[in-house]
């Protein structure tokens, strides 16, 4: 066995990672269908108007405002109508001296006509329409350019797409998009008692849980995870699989990070590179390592499914969306009473994962090699290290997952 030499607290192991961390400079062209999510690499800039035309902004009749004047029930204005305009066409005629044309949302604007007249404000007789309010000009009218205009910057570099700025940039006619990379990211499972699912269990051996929640973590936060297979606990395969790893732009092993004689991955890690913490005074998850090979960033996360999982939340995602350039998630929270009372270890963060009900926070946390702490879980409380219990009733803050 090799004892940690010490901790380091949590805010001080997220300030190593954030000095770190480089965002992600490729780029690559993507299609607009596949661009929500990923960030713009190079300014949107509009080459025409949008809309391109002068458009009725409600169904009704395109008229000359002047011919409305007076316009009331008691007393309408006729107008003849001379045409129908839909979507999708030009009108042929131009709007004269008491003449209108029937008009649908969207459709272009007839020379001739400054303003339309809504439907419910009229009435009609064959071609004769009966107009009961006067509009001014401009009225009821989405004038051309009114969206973006042409040679108008529409989105910045580093700006996330979302459903909107992507339709924005379909506003535009354009197809595809340049945005930087995602970075890259190997998920290492170690040691001799992990399986890959669907195969047989021998006596003494589990599934591997963290490949897949590792990779969930990293797909969720910008990243492109590449799974690798499981490393045997020997300095050779070790040796072997890290090199392997180090064609991505990051790291993410689990196992192997703690203080066990076969925990050999952190003198791999050592020998090629360099660690630049090993030890987080949190719960779960202390036996957390962070370094680097060359310009690599390596995430060493428990063995433990819980504690792995924890502190890839914590740690592993917002470091992703710094480097994806994405910006920070948005971590949504209730304030509730805690339905029982709950000890934390004393100079330890803690994350204690709890369920919502009935208006309550339940603690749901078991152990940290049982997954179902976190799957059963609506989120976590932090308890932080001064603090030795919270009691029962006590308001505390859910942060859900």
């Amino acid at each position: 066995m090799r004892p940690f030499k010490g901790t380091i607290s949590l805010d001080e192991a997220r300030a190593i990672i954030e000095r770190a961390i480089a965002p992600v400079t490729r780029v690559e062209r993507v299609p607009l269908d596949r661009a929500s999510g990923r960030v713009l690499a190079e300014p949107i800039t509009s080459g025409a108007d949008v809309p391109p035309f002068a458009r009725a902004a409600m169904d009704g009749y395109a008229v000359r405002a002047q011919d409305t004047i007076g316009a009331s029930r008691t007393t309408p204005r006729m107008l003849r109508r001379i045409e129908k305009a839909f979507t999708g066409q030009m009108p042929v005629h131009t709007v004269g001296a008491g003449n209108c044309i029937e008009i649908a949302t969207g459709a272009p604007m007839p020379a001739g006509a400054d303003a339309v007249v809504i439907v419910e404000d009229t009435d009609s007789d064959g071609d004769i329409v009966h107009v009961f309010a006067p509009v001014n000009a401009a009225q009821n009218i989405g004038r051309q350019g009114s969206d973006i205009q042409k040679g108008q910057t529409v989105l910045q570099p580093g700006t996330m797409l979302n459903a909107s700025r992507v339709g924005s940039v379909a506003a535009l006619g354009l197809t595809a998009v340049t945005v930087f990379e995602k970075p890259r990211v190997a998920i290492l499972s170690t040691g001799n008692e992990i399986v890959e699912p669907g195969q047989p269990l021998a006596p003494g051996q589990i599934y591997d849980i963290n490949r897949f929640t590792l990779t969930a973590v990293v797909n969720e936060n910008g990243g492109l995870a590449t799974p690798y297979r499981i490393a045997a606990d020997t300095i050779e395969d070790l040796s072997r699989s890290v090199d392997e790893c180090l064609e991505q732009d990051v790291l993410v092993f689990s196992g192997g990070s703690s203080v066990g004689e076969r925990d050999l991955i952190l003198d791999v890690i050592t020998a090629k590179g360099e660690m630049l913490f090993h030890g987080i005074a949190v719960k779960p998850g202390k036996p957390t390592a962070f370094g680097r090979i060359n310009d690599r960033l390596v995430f060493g996360m428990p063995g433990y499914p819980s504690s792995c999982l924890s502190n890839a939340h914590i740690l592993l995602g917002p470091a992703l969306r710094r480097i994806a350039r994405l910006p920070h998630e948005i971590i949504r929270s209730l304030t509730l009473p805690l339905a029982s009372r709950v000890t934390s270890v004393p100079g330890r963060h803690q994350f204690y994962t709890v369920r919502v009900e009935n208006g309550l926070a339940v603690p749901a946390f078991k152990a940290s090699g049982d997954i179902t702490s976190m799957s059963k879980a609506d989120g976590y409380i932090e308890i932080p290290a001064a603090v030795e219990a919270v009691d029962a009733n006590e308001l505390v803050e859910v942060k859900l997952f």
